[in-house]
C-alpha cells in the first residue's frame, strides 16, 4: 500500500515539475517572438518591403503584456514545484519580465506621445 501513495505522489510531482517546465517553454517562446518582432521584424524586415510603418507598437504592446503574463504563470508553477532548478529558472523569468516592462513602456510611449 504504501508503494501505491509513494508511486502515487512521484507521478504527481513529475507532473507537476513537467507542467511547470513546459509553462517556462510557452513563456520563453512568447517572449522570444516580441523580441523577434521588436528588434527585427517590425524596424528591418516589413519597412524594407515598405509594410507596416508605425504599427510596431499596436502589435508589440499586447504581445509583450502576453508574455509578462506567461512568465507570471511560469513563476507560479515553478514556485510550486519541486524542480531542481526552480530558483534559476524563476530568476530568468525575473529578468525576461523586466525586460518586457521596458519594451511595454517604450511601446506605451510611441502611443501616447
Amino acid at each position: 500500500m504504501s508503494d501505491a501513495l509513494t508511486t502515487s505522489g512521484t507521478s504527481s510531482q513529475t507532473s507537476d515539475t513537467d507542467l511547470a517546465a513546459r509553462r517556462f517553454s510557452r513563456s520563453m517562446i512568447v517572449s522570444g517572438v516580441r523580441c523577434m518582432l521588436t528588434y527585427v521584424v517590425f524596424p528591418w524586415l516589413l519597412p524594407a518591403l515598405g509594410w507596416a510603418s508605425g504599427v510596431g507598437p499596436w502589435i508589440g504592446l499586447p504581445i509583450g503584456l502576453l508574455a509578462i503574463g506567461f512568465n507570471v504563470d511560469s513563476i507560479r508553477r515553478f514556485r510550486a514545484s519541486d524542480h531542481r532548478m526552480r530558483v534559476l529558472v524563476m530568476a530568468i523569468n525575473v529578468g525576461v519580465i523586466a525586460l518586457l516592462a521596458v519594451l511595454v513602456v517604450g511601446d506605451l510611449a510611441e502611443l501616447l506621445g
